[in-house]
């Protein structure tokens, strides 16, 4: 990465990049979630462009293939798949609508089934801009997680 120095902390949660001059550090956030609903679903409304607008309410293209492309929200957030595997990980190349020129986080989805047929989701998103962490993880937390678990509740 030419003009691109990239230094990662001692746990692998700050970043720092250096671009033209201009340093912006990263953190991580982490979350957990769990969902009255299966890895299965779960996994869908992650990946399915139909199902994400479905419980967002706002235009979306997801690629299903690794390498391709997405854009979520009106294009708030947009990026590349990365990883998929059905129906226990997603892994996303997220950059925020916001976010400094050329820089894209890394977002991880891991679903493990529950005991209960339910979904744990645990969300580790690298890489974020230390400045655009409250407002993400606050993001997060409203227009994912609750707006999927009213998604899930309205289905029964």
């Amino acid at each position: 990465m030419q003009g691109r120095k990239v230094t990662f902390g001692a746990r692998g949660t700050t970043f720092e990049f250096k671009t033209g001059g201009v340093e912006i550090m990263c953190k991580t956030i982490k979350q957990k979630v769990k969902f009255n609903a299966p890895p299965e679903d779960v996994y869908e409304l992650l990946t399915s462009a139909e199902k994400h607008r479905k419980f967002t309410g706002k235009p979306a293209t997801i690629s299903k293939q690794i390498g391709g492309k997405f854009s979520i929200y009106s294009g708030q957030a947009t990026g590349i798949v990365v990883d998929l595997c059905r129906p226990k990980r997603v892994v996303l190349a997220w950059r925020g609508h916001s976010f400094p020129d050329g820089i894209y986080s890394m977002a991880a989805f891991v679903l493990t089934r529950q005991k209960n047929g339910g979904t744990e989701l645990v969300l580790t998103h690298r890489g974020v801009p230390k400045e655009f962490i409250p407002r993400i993880e606050a993001g997060w937390r409203e227009y994912y997680w609750r707006r999927m678990k009213n998604y899930f509740s309205a289905k029964r």
